[in-house]
């Protein structure tokens, strides 16, 4: 592990800095000695009964994996058919360090990982990583460091990222607002905080979905894009049933809400995506203020995000930038 990552992280009891010696990590707070396997350091503290419930839960079907077929240009044009993986590549500078929280298997701590931008995948589910950083040697990609720690008590150190994403991973969470407390604080002042959360309305078509499904005992699920498409990926289509139509932890989120949460923690809204005004997306960057603040518009717009996000489960994104 290079000393560019060792110091991005700390110990997740005390918050100390991490010294490498004889193959470990050992806090120079606390003393506490954590284990590093496989290249993965093992910096997780134990959750309550519900986090180890969802951390059970991917050990049996690690989200979203992989193709059988798997290379560095075929990962990056399936990442590239995403809005905010094009946007956040664009945007993001080069030399930036990024944390991406419960990164899963990994696909965008990977995407992410050129130039000399330093990236930390973080998962609190040790095969998810696993197969994150097999896929990171296999596809040659060494910007990226991966992390097993859980984001209520991150070993990760307060206020050292230019970047902080937490992608589909807050509403998983027996409670989101505090999750979010802790993912904000990783951010340096003036860094950039993203999240991606289930929509409350967006949702509804899926919900309507599951409904069908559960009729069918889950053996048919009608009007499913995504699992339409990943017919002859029998792996990646049983990850995607059981994330979406199984899981047992889900929270959905009005824009308000989310907004109240940047608020309490000193972190600017920047904007969304899709965005919240009337009309065609707005001009500037994914890190640029959108528009003004018209409450009335925002909550008008966002019906208009239930057919749009309705084929992808209705996961929506907001951009923020800590302020304090």
């Amino acid at each position: 592990m290079g000393a560019e990552y060792l110091e991005l992280l700390a110990c997740p009891t005390c918050g100390g800095r991490l010294a490498a010696r004889r193959g470990a990590l050992v806090c120079g707070g606390c003393g506490a000695v954590h284990t590093v396997e496989g290249g993965i350091p093992d910096l997780r503290v134990a959750g309550d009964a519900r986090s180890e419930t969802v951390r059970d839960f991917y050990a049996a079907a690690p989200f979203p994996g992989y193709p059988p077929r798997l290379s560095l240009s075929g990962l990056r044009a399936r990442a590239a058919r995403s809005d905010l993986a094009r946007a956040l590549d664009a945007e993001i500078a080069g030399d930036a360090r990024i944390v991406e929280v419960g990164c899963g298997t990994g696909q965008m701590s990977l995407f992410l990982a050129s130039a000399d931008r330093v990236v930390v995948g973080a998962d609190f589910q040790r095969a998810s990583l696993a197969l994150a950083a097999d896929a990171a040697a296999r596809l040659g990609v060494e910007g990226v460091q991966f992390v097993e720690t859980d984001l209520h008590a991150p070993g990760l150190r307060a206020g050292a990222f230019d970047v902080v994403l937490a992608l589909g991973v807050l509403h998983h969470t027996a409670d989101p607002r505090a999750a979010f407390r802790s993912v904000a604080r990783l951010a340096r002042p003036g860094g950039v905080i993203v999240v991606t959360l289930y929509h409350s309305l967006a949702r509804l078509p899926h919900r309507l979905r599951r409904g069908l499904a559960r009729l069918f005992g889950y053996k048919r699920v009608p009007f499913d894009p995504v699992l339409r498409d990943r017919a002859a990926e029998p792996a990646r289509r049983e990850a995607w049933l059981r994330d979406q139509y199984l899981h047992p932890e889900e929270h959905r989120h009005l824009l308000g809400e989310v907004r109240g949460w940047f608020e309490e923690n000193g972190v600017a809204f920047l904007r969304t995506l899709p965005g919240c005004l009337f009309g065609p997306p707005g001009e500037g960057s994914l890190f640029d203020k959108e528009g003004d603040d018209w409450r009335f518009e925002e909550a008008v717009a966002q019906l208009g995000w239930i057919p749009t996000l309705a084929g992808e489960g209705g996961v929506f994104a907001t951009v923020g930038r800590r302020v304090s």
